[in-house]
């Protein structure tokens, strides 16, 4: 199976995560790429199952067994791509130009998935010994709140879920992500939250009439500046992933211009490094806004909570596989990241997980996303023949 002809394909279909905004279209969400992701394991006469996790957005896993493997391989991918907005080439129409394929998704992270599916492919159709038995992951909303990596963990963590082709806990897992070849075993993880400033409303021409929550939600931005200022100081850096940050991405508030709001809300990302508690961060900054702030804010439940992922976690298995890619691609590297992936909630339920795969991180969500045909192909080779010679486990 040619990895290039899959990503074409997977890029073709859209599969936009619409990241909280209120969007409709059938560019959106992960249902058409999870039916055409079904439609591929039917052609390869693998077994494969859709969970769903929200009302049309599903994981769909599938399965090779191998023969006497006493080994499990996950190989995880996630579906969503993030919007496609000032985006200078056509998202949707796979182009290969200059030893490259071009497209939303083709290095976050469909790249990956192409990857994968080729070597996943090639262990149905060829069933080598001594392989592993692996399952192929494709999750969904990973770009937004981690909710299909999420639920994809509690099929064996949750006797209630009980009952899918991933009941028991695999033995290892690689996450697709572009590292150029690289093995990232460390990362940082991300809490986000909305803090919300409340006053009066009343009309514009007597403002003193009112309390204007915007301007409030302006001291508490000003607190917010100081507070990321000094935050990398006061907690010591993680030696692979460096320091935690804070940052402000989004603000709304108010109803017209004509009108002082009474509501104004901001959306915080808090970087989170291993051995940093993710809800625990939220109470720090609660607690310097109440010092500097002479009025009240509420501080609104996070959608996501930031789990790390800590370079002692699979230990063995990143040796192993850093000889791998070397057998494939010459000479690479043990790295951590500032960026989350889905590696850090699979090692949260006990499964030794690492990031790997073609394309490089500074082409994720770019105008004219591209990831290198050679190392799609590379990559491929190598999940391939991770999965083909640890089926005994490691010696």
């Amino acid at each position: 199976m040619d990895p290039v002809a899959i990503l074409k394909d997977l890029i073709a279909v859209p599969s936009v995560n619409p990241m909280g905004r209120d969007v409709s279209g059938p560019e959106f969400y992960e249902t058409a790429l999870t039916e055409h992701l079904g439609r591929f394991f039917d052609e390869l006469g693998a077994p494969h199952e859709c969970v769903e996790v929200f009302p049309g957005r599903a994981n769909i896993i599938a399965k090779y067994e191998a023969a006497d493997s006493e080994v499990t391989v996950l190989l995880d991918a996630h579906q969503d791509t993030v919007p496609v907005d000032g985006m200078t080439i056509d998202p949707f129409d796979p182009v290969e130009k200059d030893g490259r394929i071009y497209g939303r998704g083709a290095c976050d992270v469909k790249g990956g998935m192409a990857s994968m599916l080729a070597a996943f492919a090639k262990l149905v159709k060829e069933k080598p010994a001594g392989s592993a038995s692996v399952i192929m992951s494709c999750s969904c909303d990973e770009e937004a709140a981690a909710s299909g990596v999420t639920d994809l963990v509690k099929l064996w963590t949750d006797p209630d879920r009980a009952g899918t082709m991933l009941e028991n806990r695999p033995d290892v897992a690689v996450v697709a992500e572009p590292t150029n070849l690289d093995i990232v075993v460390a990362h940082r993880g991300a809490t986000r939250w909305k803090i919300k400033t409340t006053g009066r409303a009343c009309h514009s021409s007597q403002p003193s009439d009112g309390i204007n929550a915007i301007y409030r939600m302006g001291k508490v931005l000003d607190c917010l500046e100081r507070f990321a200022d000094i935050l990398p100081a006061s907690i010591t850096p993680h030696p692979l992933c460096g320091s935690a940050t804070l940052s402000v991405g989004r603000i709304e508030g108010g109803i017209s211009v004509n009108t002082v709001p009474d509501v104004c809300t901001i959306e915080i990302d808090r970087r989170v490094i291993p051995g940093e508690d993710g809800l625990a961060v939220m109470d720090d900054v609660a607690a310097y806004l109440a010092e500097h702030l002479d009025f009240e804010f509420e501080m609104l439940s996070p959608w996501i909570i930031g789990t790390t992922l800590s370079d002692s976690a699979s230990g063995e298995w990143t040796d192993y596989l850093l000889g791998v890619i070397g057998e494939v691609a010459g000479e690479h590297r043990k790295m951590g990241v500032p960026y989350g992936t889905n590696a850090s909630r699979i090692s949260n339920g006990g499964v030794p997980s690492m990031v790997f795969g073609p394309g490089s991180i500074d082409q994720a969500h770019t105008k004219d996303e591209w990831v290198p045909i050679d190392e799609l192909q590379q990559a491929s080779e190598v999940y391939y023949r991770f999965c083909t010679s640890v089926g005994n486990g490691l010696s």
